[in-house]
């Protein structure tokens, strides 16, 4: 039985292989196809995604796959939940903040997880008891005390009312300190590092978030929803440290 460790070793090297991979389409003028809902795709997102099945298909037959662009298969109680390039309009702007994400359920709980950023050069990862590194080096929290002392990212702040939480968005921002935004999943990145304190997004699918349950708990901090759940199926995503969340939850959810 392959150890947290083995598939951590496992979705980092596919990770790798997989954002090389778009970098041969980055800053080349590729042009997207839009989905259903109006969101881009281009056929790097397809062929990263393809890489990443495939390697887990010949490595672990029996595990369940979850892709942003394949869709589910079934298999055991191990699922890996990918997206092949988060941020698909800073890709195809040429803007390098998008992320290969991998991330690895067993028996429901979210134990493995990997964000690479190829352009940046950039990797994070984490398991369940065996910490969190970026790019080799442990991975921690801010120390902040406050979210007035803070670094809030988001992507888009037009976002927070499209999804009908335009109030949770003042009362953050209202608290104070910087905002930031154009982040997608490098935000999350940015606060498991200490660089900044609070990521939020209104709307989250489970492969946006699913590398960062683990990412975050071994940084110190939290990643899941606006009521303090550690998931990625709650369609909204909060990042920031132990210290900050009863603070960030007070002012997410308003006055009780």
């Amino acid at each position: 039985m392959p150890s947290l460790s083995d598939y951590l070793d496992f979705a980092v090297e596919t990770a790798w292989q997989a954002g090389q991979l778009t970098l041969g389409y980055f800053q080349t003028g590729l042009r997207p196809d839009f989905k259903s809902d109006d969101s881009p795709v281009t056929a790097a997102d397809r062929e990263a995604e393809r890489l990443i099945r495939s390697r887990i298909e010949a490595r672990y037959p029996d595990h369940a796959i979850v892709g942003e662009e394949f869709g589910e298969s079934s298999g055991s109680s191990h699922r890996w939940i990918i997206d092949p390039i988060d941020g698909t309009r800073s890709f195809v702007r040429g803007i390098p903040m998008y992320g290969v994400l991998i991330g690895l359920e067993i028996d429901g709980v979210c134990e493995v997880g990997v964000a690479r950023f190829p352009a940046l050069g950039e990797t994070i990862a984490a398991a369940t008891g065996l910490g969190c590194w970026w790019n080799g080096r442990r991975a921690r929290v801010s120390e902040a005390q406050q979210v007035r002392d803070g670094m809030l990212l988001h992507y888009d702040a037009a976002n927070f009312a499209r999804y009908g939480k335009q109030a949770a968005w003042e009362r953050v921002t209202q608290a104070g300190g910087f905002r930031a935004g154009w982040c997608d999943a490098y935000g999350y990145l940015l606060v498991a590092t200490g660089r900044a304190e609070l990521m939020l997004d209104p709307a989250l699918y489970p492969w946006d978030g699913a590398p960062f349950i683990p990412i975050l708990a071994e940084a110190g901090g939290y990643f899941g929803d606006w009521q303090g759940n550690p998931t990625i199926y709650g369609r909204e995503g909060l990042a920031t440290t132990q210290a900050l969340l009863p603070e960030v939850l007070e002012l997410l959810n308003g006055p009780r």
